[in-house]
């Protein structure tokens, strides 16, 4: 053969047989594994929880507040673009984007923020 840099496809022995590739996770255990953690979850799936998306944030003194009416706008601290911040019961787990859905506004998650906490 020659470089391994410069393998020529013709130099290949296509009698050598192809190794085998290890399964990722062992058939036998994961789907009993999967089944028993969903049932453990089944006791927890109608709690309700309260989910806000922020856009952004700004602050104000309460005259300026006061002084706002119809029409007025408020600078937010997030660019045209930027990611929103998605809550779940006032801690941040989500990061996304705004989308329409049937002419109602929505979210879709583009990053899951993962907790310190264990």
């Amino acid at each position: 053969m020659t470089d391994s840099k410069n393998l020529n496809l013709d130099e290949l022995d296509e009698k050598q047989p192809m190794p085998e590739v290890p399964s990722p996770i062992s058939v036998d255990s994961a789907p009993s594994e999967k089944l028993q953690s969903v049932t453990e979850l089944e006791a927890v799936y109608d709690i309700p929880v309260q989910v806000s998306a922020v856009l952004g944030k700004t602050r104000m003194p309460v005259n300026q507040l006061l002084k706002l009416g119809r029409g007025a706008i408020v600078e937010l601290d997030r660019k045209v673009g930027e990611a929103i911040d998605i809550y779940v019961n006032d801690r941040l787990v989500a990061r996304g984007e705004v989308v329409i859905v049937d002419d109602k506004l929505g979210i879709t998650m583009t990053e899951i923020i993962k907790s310190d906490k264990g």
